[in-house]
């Protein structure tokens, strides 16, 4: 007998809406916010930053890609080495993605908060309450969303996105009419040369994740075979479009000195010289704070559909608590995981300073990535007749690159971090632990006995002239 809470999710969302997720995710607050602190330690290798990063990128989700296609499953990294990896290491991995995309909510969250604050400031109104209250006001109000309906947040991901791409394009647009390419000469700062890339790259890459949300969300992808490895690659493709357009108008027109010393309002700063006044919405500044509010928004909602799957697919293959593995006998969303993720966000927006959120949130990403590559190489051998509507070009160079690649970029991560990133990998176990020990004691299901039907009963028969 099959229960309500068990069914399968409902494919509702089309190759846009799958596209968008990733988009919406990765074009967050990092372009309008880590432009200017790239440039402040690489001068105008900047965009080398930017343009590398991409290439890293690009190697990971290639195995996401392959992996997504050929086990079309929800919850992306942590299903895929569920299948090839033993069970402790796939806890792990479950474990870490769902903390980092918690935890970068709460990032996408506070730069809500600011952002839309900001905004209002611009026209000298003054909004109730602080940042903090709106970032919290926004969590709950994208929890509810998806808790209600995958559909409808997936729609609001496609449209928020939309929205903010256009925005970027706009100032593509017009700055791409006064660019100077001499304030790209000399291109690699006097202090660190070549070598200053490399922090850089450290620094900006959490503005390279989120195509990985995409896979979170399989099964509720249409011909999720075909569409879950398109959506992926062609939102890391726009991805990095748009953030090397978005570099080199910003540092062509404001200079990297200047657009290092803005540091967190770099490409506002940019759009104030260049930018005509807009109807309604007024200076080019105003219409980037606009943008900045809708990129958080977007990586927010991309992040509380993200999360919330990870649990859901720890909680079915009962490596986290079984509610967490149910649906929504009304809604049809996996409820109990997303008002569980939401908690740990509500949390982590009061508590753990911004700069510690971003740098878990790169840690965590890049370690997942290095399992995920490996899963592709270990799948490879296990089952090389598995069925791959989409494979790696070049194989197995692409995976080795982004083994290789990310775990360099984690030595860039501060110690500080390292140590936070261990203590939650330690709490993981303590968990991972407590729930074997509770699986074990389980009493183990009685046979059922036979019931009243299922007795034959002896016939009888009546010889003539027995009484």
């Amino acid at each position: 007998m099959s229960h309500a809470g068990d069914r399968a999710p409902t494919a509702s969302l089309g190759l846009l809406d799958a596209t968008m997720v990733g988009i919406g995710a990765m074009i967050g607050a990092g372009i309008f916010v880590l432009t200017g602190l790239a440039a402040t330690t690489s001068g105008p290798a900047a965009i080398l930053v930017f343009a590398l990063n991409g290439g890293v990128t690009t190697f990971t989700a290639l195995s996401y890609a392959e992996l997504a296609a050929a086990i079309p499953r929800n919850g992306g990294g942590y299903a895929y080495v569920r299948e090839v990896f033993s069970a402790p290491i796939a806890f792990v991995m479950g474990w870490t993605r769902w903390f980092t995309y918690m935890i970068a909510g709460a990032l996408y969250a506070l730069g809500f908060g600011a952002n839309f604050e900001e905004f209002f400031h611009l026209y000298d109104v003054a909004l109730p309450g602080s940042a903090l209250i709106w970032a919290l006001v926004a969590v709950v109000a994208f929890v509810a969303l998806n808790a209600l309906s995958t559909e409808a947040s997936g729609s609001a991901e496609t449209i928020i996105t939309l929205v903010k791409v256009a925005i970027l394009a706009v100032f593509v647009a017009f700055g791409l009419t006064i660019v100077d390419v001499g304030e790209f000469e000399p291109l690699f700062p006097r202090e660190g040369g070549v070598l200053s890339v490399l922090p850089a790259m450290g620094l900006t890459f959490i503005a390279f994740q989120g195509y990985d949300l995409i896979a979170t969300v399989t099964e509720e992808v249409e011909n999720p075979q075909q569409n879950i490895p398109r959506a992926i690659l062609l939102s890391v493709l726009v991805t990095v479009v748009v953030y090397l357009l978005v570099v080199f108008v910003a540092i062509g027109t404001l200079g990297a000195d200047a657009l290092g010393a803005a540091g967190e309002t770099a490409i506002a700063r940019a759009a104030e010289d260049f930018m005509p006044t807009f109807p309604l919405i007024g200076t080019g500044a105003s219409l980037i704070a606009f943008g900045a509010v809708f990129s958080t928004i977007s990586a927010l909602n991309a992040v509380v559909i993200g999360s919330s799957r990870v649990a859901f697919a720890m909680g079915r293959e009962r490596q986290l608590p079984d509610r967490l593995g149910h649906l929504h006998h009304r809604y049809g969303t996996p409820f109990v995981a997303i008002l569980a993720s939401a908690v740990v966000m509500l949390i982590a927006v009061v508590v753990v300073p911004i700069r510690l959120v971003g740098n878990l949130a790169s840690l965590f990403s890049l370690l997942g990535f290095v399992i995920v590559n490996l899963s592709v190489i270990r799948l490879r051998n296990q089952q090389p007749d598995l069925r791959r509507p989409f494979e790696i070009p070049y194989y197995p160079l692409p995976p080795v690159l982004g083994i290789v690649l990310n775990l360099l970029l984690g030595f860039f991560i501060s110690p500080r971090t390292w140590l936070v990133a261990i203590a939650w990998l330690a709490i993981g176990v303590a968990v991972y632990w407590l729930l074997s020990r509770r699986r074990e004691e389980e009493p183990l299901p009685e046979e059922p006995g036979p019931t009243p039907s299922d007795i034959e009963e002896p016939e009888v028969t009546i010889e003539p002239g027995e009484d």
